[in-house]
């Protein structure tokens, strides 16, 4: 097992706060930037500005090298990420609220798990992870059975495009983990924005949001959210989760995961105004519970078998 190596304590948890605030907070900004904006080209430009300026800084570091393999390899796992995982999720916030969808999309380490099971000489889960996956699949009935809080039922179509979502992250995660000859992991996330970008405009344009949209239904606060999420959830939050992945463990690291659906929901109530509910609140408790279960157990299972 690669042992982390040694960091500032400062920088940690600067490192930290970055991917629990943060991240958590860019569904609020989806949400918002969605108000006006068109989903898949509104993400696509999003990924293509941050990944454009990331590979401007790699090329002066003289770090941008990659072989026409990487290119090919985090093309792929742009489209599972980014085309699928993170345009249905922009895609589903225009129904969803940004809390809900958090906590929907937080059961992704349960398909993960499966997945990962699935594979050759895949580790099987533990007791404690079945139980794990029980109280996620048991939360996510929970809450979407209750509808969208305030009275109408949610959009089973975007819920089901959240699902997706979490299904194409998971494979999108593990192919990229078993990637032979993978590029360096700034690099390789650089390539997958761009790449990623790219696709998203494009079904964006195939979708007719370009004629749909109209510069004179434009406002700020849009606007401000896109930026948001180009600097800070493009630029500073996922190079802190990259700096994580060396200086501390991985269990830690994907602590994030039962993090950022607490500050979703919270930040929603307070920002946006949206409701929540006794039953949100329990439904987000198990979920959060469940995702804590699995994220343990995968990373003493990782550990044991390294």
């Amino acid at each position: 097992m690669t042992t982390p190596l040694p960091a500032p304590r400062s920088a940690l948890l600067l490192a930290f706060a970055a991917i629990y605030g943060i991240w958590g907070s860019t569904y609020l900004a989806i949400r918002v930037a969605v108000e006006t904006l068109p989903p898949f080209t509104m993400a696509g430009l999003r990924f293509l500005v941050a990944g454009g300026l990331l590979y401007g800084w790699l090329a002066f570091k003289g770090r941008a090298s990659a072989t026409p393999r990487q290119w090919r390899d985090n093309a792929v796992i742009g489209a599972l990420l980014l085309l699928v995982g993170n345009g249905l999720v922009v895609w589903a916030e225009q129904k969803i609220p940004s809390g809900i969808t958090t906590l929907i999309i937080s059961v992704s380490p349960l398909f993960m798990v499966l997945f990962d099971w699935m594979l050759p000489h895949g580790i099987r889960p533990t007791r404690s992870t079945f139980t794990g996956l029980a109280l996620g699949f048991g939360g996510l009935v929970l809450l979407i059975g209750g509808g969208v809080p305030g009275g109408a039922a949610f959009d089973l179509w975007r819920c089901g495009g959240l699902m997706i979502a979490c299904i194409s992250w998971s494979v999108g995660s593990l192919f990229s983990r078993h990637a032979r000859n993978p590029a360096d992991p700034m690099l390789a996330a650089t390539l997958q924005m761009l790449q990623g970008g790219v696709l998203m405009v494009l079904v964006g344009l195939a979708r007719g949001e370009a004629g749909a949209f109209h510069l004179s239904a434009l406002t700020l606060r849009p606007v401000l959210a896109w930026a948001y999420l180009v600097t800070a959830g493009s630029l500073i939050a996922f190079p802190s989760y990259v700096y994580l992945l060396k200086h501390s463990t991985p269990a830690r690291v994907s602590t994030y995961a039962y993090v950022n659906p607490v500050v979703a929901v919270f930040l929603g109530w307070l920002i946006l105004g949206e409701p929540v509910t006794t039953r949100t609140f329990v439904a987000s408790v198990i979920i959060v519970v469940a995702v804590a279960i699995i994220t343990t157990q995968r990373g003493k299972a990782a550990a044991k078998a390294a």
